[in-house]
């Protein structure tokens, strides 16, 4: 059987309309292959639906824009690629291609967007995949070759590799990609104050009437939330899980986040989130940084410190749970309550924080 995992986050939508108070705003849609929504406070209705037009909008032109496996432009560059051939690309695919390379680096490689054709091979690029596993003969091929984002040259707006394996799929960047432009679309609309999750990737701005936007984060086997936190104006939250997009076979689960190492879904985590701080592209942090963490397993706290990542939230194969001291105090009182938890103190790098993507 496949399954398409529940939302990796739940909004707490307690005391949205207390008296006296403005209710909120709220659009819906489905893009990237999940539900998105934005939530808009204390704004007045016409600004309010102005400004989640415009961010629906958008996301749907990244959609259609970056579609890894339907015709786009994305899809156009894996083409060429296999072609052997170089392409000029628009100027923002080349600085998102520069800054996921860079990413990569910074993660050992864990994070790599270059293995769309490992992800093709699982099943997992479709919107409707099946419970079976990859061509023992076609995997072997692709570990011989060994194709990652690391062997793209990018020149200006030329783009070419020297590894005609390497396919290119966003979906582990383009989310968080998606909300910073969401952030800064808001704003630009005099928008203040809002939250704007897709799919469990959540970025906050402002406050809801005058109080923190608090959020739950998804058990990944149980119903409601595992843990309830409250984000400050520019923070985002991610999260990697093996029940958002998973089939089982014979009893085994096979998720959707693929060791680049072995080129085998991870087993060992069942849900990692990391909580970016208010930095320069915090959004696409919180979505490229949880998966190399999740990959890397119990040497997250190592692979956080690369990524200047200091809020880390881990639950293993067994269900034994693991934060960073800083995530823990960010916790509200009760949160994790009788879990079996183990707290670790990280000493971050200096931030990995998005530059130079307009």
């Amino acid at each position: 059987m496949y399954r398409l995992g529940r939302l990796i986050l739940v909004l707490l939508f307690a005391g949205l309309s207390a008296c006296g108070r403005p209710a909120l705003h709220q659009q819906e849609s489905f893009v990237f292959g999940t539900r998105v929504e934005v939530l808009v406070a204390d704004t007045d209705e016409t600004t309010a639906r102005r400004a989640a037009d415009a961010v629906l909008r958008e996301f749907d032109r990244l959609h259609r824009t970056y579609h890894a496996w339907l015709p786009s432009e994305l899809s156009a560059l894996n083409t060429a690629i296999a072609a052997g051939k170089p392409i000029e690309v628009s100027d923002e695919m080349a600085a998102i291609l520069k800054d996921a390379q860079r990413i990569s680096a910074l993660g050992n490689g864990l994070f790599d967007p270059g293995i769309g054709r490992l992800i093709g091979l699982w099943g997992f690029q479709s919107d409707d995949f099946k419970a079976a596993l990859p061509d023992p003969r076609a995997l072997a091929a692709w570990r011989k070759q060994r194709p990652g984002i690391a062997d793209l040259r990018i020149e200006n707006r030329r783009v070419s590799s020297r590894n005609r394996g390497v396919a290119l799929d966003l979906g582990g960047y383009l989310k968080g990609y998606a909300l910073d432009r969401a952030s800064a679309i808001l704003r630009e609309n005099g928008v203040g104050n809002a939250l704007v999750n897709i799919g469990g990737n959540v970025m906050a701005l402002g406050t809801k009437h005058g109080d923190a936007w608090r959020i739950g984060i998804q058990h990944p086997r149980q119903p409601g939330p595992l843990a309830v936190l409250s984000l400050k104006d520019g923070e985002a939250i991610g999260t990697s899980g093996d029940y958002q997009r998973y089939f089982e076979l014979d009893g085994k689960r096979y998720c959707h986040l693929l060791d680049p190492r072995s080129g085998a879904p991870v087993t060992h985590t069942q849900s990692l989130s990391v909580l970016i701080t208010p930095r320069p592209a915090a959004g696409t942090l919180s979505d490229a940084a949880s998966k190399p963490l999740f990959i890397a397993g119990s040497e997250w706290p190592e692979m956080a410190r690369a990524l200047g990542i200091t809020h880390v939230l881990r639950v293993d194969a067994s269900g034994r749970i693991e934060a960073s001291a800083a995530f823990r105090q960010r916790l509200e009182s009760g949160s994790l309550a009788g879990a079996d938890l183990t707290v670790i103190s990280i000493d971050a790098a200096a931030p990995a924080g998005n530059r130079g993507i307009p």
